[in-house]
């Protein structure tokens, strides 16, 4: 049985929010009810996600992302020095249907970055009263989301007229982040990370390039930023990092293999474990995985959070079997692809088909490795 993140069944971190929360967000915006009660449906509803990561067999649990209206720009928004920009960011998704879009509100870096507090302490700090048997598990956006997303045009240039210093401050704010979650007892930590494989695809890198960037090394700087980030931290605390190819009402932003980042992002990235999007033709083949180093996990995503429909144990069985034709089996772990609702909108599947998913999760690892 592991004993230590990540575990042999596991899931990335948002999950679908419950109607009476969605009402409760409706009504606050409305300004029929007040922060404290908003706060308030959170918590219940926190509680209940708990409850059902607990009841699944799972041996962590995380708030589901109650709190939050996206995974990465709630944090993000919080750095000091970070702010909303008029207008909004454009992320451009594909679906069997066609194309959708992600507007959220530009940001712009008009200041120094730094911690002004401990992001999400009192959000962690909830998540922890609450859970009773699972490892509270708390998932940040890297800090390369920061960057990827306004690219050189969100900074400042008058802040910073050198791009090192921008660099060094934003790990530096992060090491700080991280430093204070360990402080206050968390020892399972997720840095969510597009960039890392949208960078596997050549489209995306085209645009780096189209907005003057060294497209074909940026995933190096990347490596090194999340390097710096959790540098120092205790021996107590496991960090892992979650990418995907986008994942916003069951659509995606981007494809391609690992091919082009794994060699470095496997042997450099100093991170404890590597969750990786793994549920269709889009994330390419297992043969990258060659590059895991001995010692380091990697969880499998081969369930997707984007359709309803459950997967057939024996497939994801034989999908694991192949993997472990390029990284030893004693090394993986299964989840899903990506969060349920990496976003409060949601992906396209219902409360029931979102359990019965993590429960095959947690049948299917204690079938492969005898422990869930």
């Amino acid at each position: 049985m592991r004993t230590a993140p990540p575990f042999r069944a596991d899931h990335v971190g948002s999950l679908l929010r419950p109607r009476a929360l969605l009402a409760a967000r409706e009504d606050y915006a409305a300004g029929r009810i007040d922060a404290a009660e908003l706060r308030a449906a959170e918590d219940e509803a926190i509680q209940g996600a708990v409850r059902l990561q607990q009841d699944a067999g799972l041996q962590s649990a995380t708030d589901g992302e109650f709190r939050r209206a996206s995974w990465h720009m709630d944090f993000i928004y919080q750095l000091g020095g970070v702010g909303k920009a008029p207008g909004n960011l454009a992320v451009r998704f594909h679906n069997p249907s066609g194309d959708i879009e992600f507007t959220p509100a530009a940001l712009h870096i008009g200041s120094k970055i730094k911690l002004d507090k401990t992001i999400f302490a009192d959000d962690f700090g909830y998540l922890q009263s609450v859970v009773t048997e699972a490892t509270p598990k708390l998932t940040i956006p890297s800090p390369n989301m920061v960057h990827y997303r306004g690219g050189p045009a969100a900074i400042d240039h008058e802040v910073y007229p050198d791009m090192d210093a921008f660099w060094s401050d934003l790990s530096a704010a992060y090491n700080d982040e991280v430093q204070r979650l360990a402080a206050q007892g968390c020892t399972y930590l997720q840095l969510d990370d597009t960039s890392l494989a949208y960078l596997n695809d050549p489209a995306q890198r085209a645009e780096i390039a189209d907005r003057g960037e060294d497209a074909e090394h940026l995933h190096l700087r990347y490596i090194r930023q999340v390097n710096d980030a959790i540098a120092g931290r205790p021996d107590t605390m496991r960090v892992t990092t979650h990418m995907c190819r986008g994942n916003f009402r069951s659509s995606w932003a981007a494809a391609g293999g690992y091919d082009f980042v794994a060699e470095a992002l496997f042997s450099e990235l100093a991170v404890d474990g590597f969750f990786l999007e793994y549920d269709d033709e889009r994330s390419g083949g297992f043969e990258p995985l060659r590059f895991v180093p001995k010692g380091k996990m990697v969880v499998l995503g081969l369930v997707t959070t984007k359709r309803g429909a459950l997967e057939d144990p024996d497939a994801l069985k034989r999908r694991i079997d192949e993997a472990a034709r390029f990284v030893p089996l004693d090394q993986l772990c299964l989840s899903p692809q990506c969060g349920f609702s990496s976003t409060v909108e949601g992906n396209e599947l219902t409360q029931d088909e979102q359990k019965a998913k993590l429960q095959l999760i947690v049948q299917t690892a204690h079938d492969v490795w005898g422990e869930g």
